[in-house]
């Protein structure tokens, strides 16, 4: 069995694939603060809790952009399952043309673009990550990657409205039923879902544009199916994405 943690701003991702499918799937919520001490806990009792015996895990496989968190977790893993655990990095092998990947780019991204790039071969493929940013990554048919647009995500851009504004509420995101919101709340609703579908659409026709081809648009992150009614461009959905990505990368680079 594969135990795979995606560690990301807001959340931790902590999940095992028994080969054929993700058998459990956890988030934890990403505190700095924590102990390592405490993190074990937590995932021993996310196991526990899932009748998983650890020595039935004998890979691990970790993406972090959270540099603090990043050995803390590690060493974790090894308390747990007794194996050290796969850094995804962009020096490890991923299907994509390595020359080609940016120094900076988040190891999330890159198991976005692997995991696209091996289900769409030869095709120009965007990954659109409705995460703590909305993410829009692309490669092209070669496996090069070819950039990454960065932008706040929803519920970022409604947690920093609502903190700096006195007297519009904080709202939960879901499509409204008009575009001309009638209160507040609904107004809210209104810009941000109407909003963001016409920013992914426009970054996926710029992206088309700017390459001279078709894309593939695959969508995955917390809010990716709130607000796909409203972005006809979405091919896919998968709020598996990432940890495919992160299954492909332990599976090219066995230990």
């Amino acid at each position: 069995m594969l135990a795979a943690v995606d560690i990301g701003n807001t959340n931790i991702v902590f999940a095992l694939h028994d080969g054929r499918s993700w058998r459990q799937s956890f988030r934890v919520y990403c505190d700095q603060k924590r102990t390592g001490d405490e993190y074990y806990v937590i995932f021993r009792s996310l196991l526990e809790s899932s009748g998983v015996d650890p020595a039935d895990v004998d890979r691990a496989v970790l993406s972090s952009v959270v540099p603090n968190l990043t050995l803390s977790v590690q060493k974790n893993l090894v308390r747990l399952f007794g194996h050290k655990a796969l850094v995804v990095t962009r020096q490890v092998e991923c299907g994509l043309d390595k020359s080609s990947i940016p120094v900076e780019l988040g190891s999330d991204l890159l198991c976005n673009l692997a995991y696209a790039h091996h289900v769409n071969p030869g095709r120009a493929v965007m990954t659109v990550d409705f995460g703590t940013a909305l993410t829009f990554s692309t490669v092209d048919g070669e496996g090069r990657v070819m950039g990454v647009a960065i932008v706040p995500g929803l519920l970022t851009s409604v947690n920093a409205l609502f903190g700096s504004t006195a007297q519009l509420p904080q709202v939960e995101l879901s499509i409204p039923s008009s575009c001309l919101g009638r209160s507040s709340e609904e107004s809210i609703r209104a810009g941000i879902m109407y909003g963001y579908a016409g920013l992914v659409e426009s970054m996926v026709r710029n992206t088309e544009q700017e390459l001279g081809c078709g894309l593939v648009v695959m969508a995955t992150g917390g809010l990716s199916r709130t607000i796909a009614p409203l972005i006809p461009r979405l091919d896919s959905l998968d709020k598996f994405h990432t940890l495919n990505g992160l299954r492909l990368i332990a599976d090219l680079n066995p230990q």
